[in-house]
């Protein structure tokens, strides 16, 4: 194998693809798919597979107050749980 990364062969560079596509680079831009088809196919398939994915469960936005909620949730937990422990000890 060579360093050159447009030299690979596609089993190393499918190999690779996983790390590559996670990392968020543009694995459309690596020098072995502007060189390879099967790979370029793959690839194509790959994607078009995350966008029916991505479709299936859209991303929704959770509401404005949400962290006040979830704030106020925690002070009336922490709250309580305080008040439950002095009123323990003192019986």
């Amino acid at each position: 194998m060579t360093n050159d990364p447009g030299k690979i062969n596609c089993a190393d560079f499918q190999a690779k693809l996983p790390d590559l596509i996670g990392s968020g680079a543009n694995a459309s831009a690596h020098p072995h798919i502007q060189s390879c088809e099967l790979c370029r196919a793959l690839l194509a398939d790959l994607e078009t597979i995350a966008e029916a994915a991505r479709q299936l469960f859209p991303v929704v936005d959770p509401p404005e107050d949400l962290w006040a909620h979830i704030e106020s949730a925690i002070k009336n937990e922490d709250g309580g749980s305080n008040v439950s422990h002095a009123a323990s000890i003192t019986h």
